[in-house]
């Protein structure tokens, strides 16, 4: 029995053949992706960090190294910087430098790579035993130095820790080298592998690209031309003139359209000939209609006629369209040209704003050395800041305090500007110490400083919380205005409130700052800050964090060392904080006594 190939069954086999292509590029895209993607989280969680920790761990040793000499030749007692570096490696960084490469061990395939690791732990867990048994016990006093019994017994550990530490250098080098061979392999593969899915989606689109064209072409010249031609011949038939196309014997639909209008044509070349001259756009062509009723040459003639006319009239408004465009096209780009200069010389001019108020920042070297047991968690809002903090010592007291000026940006940089200058100069040339009467001083420094109208008095100015200790009384006094200070002590959390009104000119009746006096304790945690961290939206919800949930997370973290405190404030707002932007300046102070 014959088939009769019908227009939905040649469609039907268009479609179906595009389908199968395009699922075949689509699986091979799927399967080659997810190799590259195995492949890229092996290198992004596995190796590269592998061999990051390992050079980091090449670093410890080098400055244990270091310290270990200066400990053993260096007698002065006044540096004590490298030997507390030196103790912090071996009870605290080298422990966590540990666990993190054995965490990443634990996805290591090679185990004589793993094995090695352990050897060289156990190679420097021994070395360190050695500084901090025989060299680190027995120097740990100006009089063991002088003592040559003492220094007899530390010089064969020396000695023989300067041999051991190479030993652990060559097979830590031979290990970071191991890695870094692997790093390489998988780069490659995982290279290899991208570039064979780049080969394929280009050999797929080709074949997309050359099967579709074939697709068209079967479909065009299979089902649209004829129809296209049996259309010309139904529109020309009302004349008595129709091409002289002629749909050939098939055995579909338009075969037997075409069987029967082939019967009906007749031969109308002068109409024929004059379209095709009116669609050419050659309007003077010359046509006379088969009669006063030949409606289809009337309609034409009427064709010429308004396309001619319509021509001649788009011809005009494309020209008076183009200069007008080109005119704005011109204004525009010089508009822009404007812009970008304005907005380059605004932008570097708010980076050199920031250096410039770098500079009012006290240096880590400073807060180290008055403050050594401390941290600040500092993040401006924008390139400049309206937060910003001070540390300075004056006779037996040792000064700090979280500023928070109206705004933030460009304007509350100019205010902490101004807030840093009183402050600098009431500090250096009078004799006030006590917190309260220098913010005392400093509302009416910012006063006179700021010159403002009668409306705008009472938004202009600071919060701040300044504290005073003196280590010797183990006593601290602080004022304060808005912004409290907190103490956790023994777990639990202290608040101390702050007077409720600013640094600067206010609505309301003058009165001066408080001034508190706190007995401190062994382990106290101080906190002081601004409201930026509490204020701060995200969270599931869009939500602020709010003071109480800030209070508890400083609760939490008081018992944790300075830089792990800092780190988890950090981290909490970020994970807070999500895709929200951030809406204030943030400041926060901690120091430990």
């Amino acid at each position: 029995m014959k088939i009769r190939f019908t227009i939905g069954r040649r469609i039907g086999l268009g479609f179906a053949t595009f389908i199968i292509l395009t699922s075949i590029a689509f699986i091979l895209t799927v399967v080659i992706s997810s190799d590259s993607k195995s492949k890229t989280s092996v290198m992004v969680e596995e190796v590269s960090p592998s061999v990051a920790e390992l050079k980091e761990l090449n670093l410890m040793l080098q400055r244990s190294h270091t310290d270990i000499a200066k400990w053993y030749y260096n007698p002065s007692f006044n540096d004590l910087d490298f030997r507390k570096e030196l103790k912090s490696i071996i009870n605290e960084e080298y422990k966590l430098r540990k666990n993190r490469l054995l965490k990443y061990a634990s996805k290591w395939d090679n185990k004589e790579e793993i094995d090695q690791l352990h050897v060289i732990f156990n190679r420097i867990e021994s070395l360190f035993r050695v500084y901090k048994e025989e060299i680190i016990e027995q120097l740990n006093t100006p009089e063991a130095y002088e003592d040559a019994n003492i220094k007899i017994l530390a010089i064969d550990p020396y000695e023989s820790s300067e041999s051991n530490i190479k030993i652990i250098y060559k097979d830590l080098d031979k290990l970071i080298k191991l890695k870094d061979d692997y790093a390489l392999s998988v780069k490659d593969n995982m290279f290899d592998s991208l570039d064979n899915l780049i080969r394929i989606v280009i050999l797929l689109g080709i074949i997309l690209a050359v099967g579709g064209v074939v697709i068209g072409v079967f479909t065009t010249r299979s089902i649209t031309v004829p129809i296209q031609v049996l259309k010309k011949m139904l529109l020309s038939m009302g004349l008595g003139i129709l091409p002289k196309e002629r749909v050939s014997a098939r055995e579909d639909e338009v075969g037997e359209m075409g069987n029967a209008l082939n019967d009906l044509i007749r031969s109308m070349e002068h109409t024929t000939d004059f379209a095709k001259e009116t669609g050419a756009g050659n309007f003077d062509a010359k046509y006379t209609p088969l009669s006063k009723d030949d409606t289809l040459g009337l309609a034409l003639i009427k064709m010429r006629d308004d396309l001619a006319e319509n021509e001649r009239s788009l011809e005009q408004k494309v020209i008076e369209r183009t200069e007008e465009v080109v005119r704005q096209k011109s204004e525009i780009e010089s508009k822009n040209e404007e812009l970008e200069i304005l907005y380059k010389q605004v932008t570097d001019s708010i980076h050199y704003a920031k250096r410039i108020q770098d500079t009012i920042l006290p240096a880590n070297s400073k807060v180290k050395n008055l403050l050594p047991d401390s941290f600040i968690l500092f993040k401006p809002k924008d390139i400049v800041s309206g937060d910003f903090y001070w540390i300075e010592k004056k006779e037996d007291l040792v000064y700090f305090a979280a500023v928070d000026c109206t705004g933030h940006g460009v304007p509350g940089a100019f205010m902490s500007l101004v807030g840093y200058n009183v402050l600098k100069d009431i500090i250096k040339n009078s004799k006030v110490t006590k917190p309260s009467e220098i913010l005392d001083a400093m509302r009416e420094g910012v006063i006179s400083t700021m010159t403002v109208d009668e409306s705008k008095q009472a938004k202009d100015g600071m919060d701040m919380t300044l504290c005073a200790i003196n280590y010797e009384k183990m006593e601290l006094q602080y004022a304060a205005a808005f912004n409290p200070l907190i103490i956790v002590r023994n777990g639990e959390l202290i608040m101390y409130q702050a007077n409720k009104f600013p640094i600067g000119a206010f609505i309301g009746e003058k009165t001066n700052f408080d001034n508190h006096v706190i007995p401190l304790q062994k382990g106290d945690q101080i906190f002081i800050f601004s409201d930026g961290y509490a204020d701060q939206f995200g969270g599931p919800n869009g939500k602020k964090f709010m003071v109480g949930n800030f209070r508890k997370l400083l609760a939490n973290i008081a018992s944790l060392s300075s830089p792990a405190q800092k780190e988890k404030l950090d981290e909490t707002l970020l994970t807070w904080q999500g895709g929200q932007e951030q809406v204030d300046d943030v400041l926060v102070i901690g120091v430990k006594v």
